[in-house]
């Protein structure tokens, strides 16, 4: 529960402790005002450019409802008919007295949430320095996480959309990378896009097959996100994007003092522990296919700077925001011994 007061700030906290990407809008006396979601907090922070503002200007007003003691099958008729994921209760004293849930009461996905035929271009020929001396044995991409490698995890991340092609770019340790999923007979259908050299975060896009679909979805081997990707898709298609970049908002704290000077060291400004808002690049992209037509065949490029050379040329690169919590970045000791338990669940 919320109130309509609450900053923007304290609702993505709220939504990265639960469970489910949303809360319920209540006045003074519990009663219900509506709903609020990630996709609504993200529209705001798209259209004022900032985090900054209270729930009262994005919740949702008019939601779906259900009142007490309404059989299951409404309940389920009601979310398939307008393609939703949660339904609130309501008493006659409109107080909310139940949430459903369609992953718990449906019997398949919602439809709106499926998106079979995008390919997943996952960059795993990096040697993972930053998880040595382990790298220096596995490659990354096949570092357990329980049971299982973290690239399976996050090739399972995307399955639960109904994604099953996915072209792994290789490089080093490569044919470890291949003999693993030879032998593991996966279920998903898996290419293999081989780099002569390293060629960067988006250089190994230019060896991509002619007959590639458009659009489609890049990420980084070491990322995993808690994030809708059919709403991911949704926008860059709907905006007519070329490139759409997930970004991270981020809460950061200084753990010093700050000190703003000028010429011959005259103290403008000092600030003691300072804290900042700020949107991180995830390494996770959704791209057309002409976006990559200007990357020559087997040359180092990174994703930054085909981003400049598209935006140079007028083209339209756009962020999608997801809250804090809903990126985990595995490829440090530090964030990976953080997560570990929460991606094992």
């Amino acid at each position: 529960m919320i109130s309509p007061s609450a900053t923007i700030k304290e609702a993505m906290r709220q939504m990265d402790q639960g469970a489910e990407k949303m809360l319920i809008v209540t006045d003074a006396q519990g009663g219900l005002l509506g709903t609020l979601t990630d996709g609504d907090l993200r529209r705001h922070i798209l259209k004022e450019g900032s985090i900054e503002g209270c729930v009262g200007q994005c919740f949702n007003s008019d939601p779906v409802l259900l009142k007490d003691h309404s059989s299951l099958r409404k309940a389920q008729a009601l979310m398939a008919r307008h393609k939703i994921t949660f339904l609130p209760v309501i008493d006659n004293d409109n107080r909310v007295c139940d949430i459903l849930f369609w992953d718990k009461i449906g019997h398949e996905k919602v439809q709106s949430d499926t998106v079979a035929d995008i390919p997943v271009v996952i960059m795993a020929g990096g040697k993972g320095t930053r998880l040595e001396p382990f790298t220096r044995i596995l490659p990354k991409p096949l570092i357990p996480i329980g049971n299982k490698p973290i690239l399976e995890i996050i090739m399972d991340k995307f399955n639960a959309y109904g994604i099953q092609e996915f072209f792994l770019t290789v490089n080093y340790k490569g044919e470890m990378i291949k003999s693993f999923f030879d032998n593991t007979k996966s279920k998903y259908k898996i290419s293999y896009v081989w780099e002569k050299q390293f060629l960067g975060t988006a250089g190994s896009l230019s060896l991509l097959p002619e007959n590639f679909s458009s659009p489609f979805i890049v990420t980084n081997c070491d990322i995993v996100l808690e994030t809708n990707i059919a709403d991911v898709l949704r926008f860059h298609q709907e905006n007519e994007n070329d490139i759409t970049v997930i970004g991270s908002v981020q809460h950061v704290a200084l753990p010093y003092g700050v000190i703003e000077f000028s010429q011959n060291g005259c103290i403008d400004k000092m600030r003691e522990k300072p804290e900042f808002d700020i949107t991180i690049n995830t390494g996770v992209y959704v791209l057309n296919k002409d976006s990559v037509a200007c990357i020559p065949k087997d040359t180092p490029i990174d994703m930054p700077e085909l981003i400049a050379i598209l935006m140079k040329q007028g083209r339209k690169v756009s962020v999608f925001p997801i809250s804090e919590k809903s990126y985990i970045d595995i490829g440090q000791w530090a964030e990976y011994k953080k997560n570990i338990h929460a991606l094992m669940a």
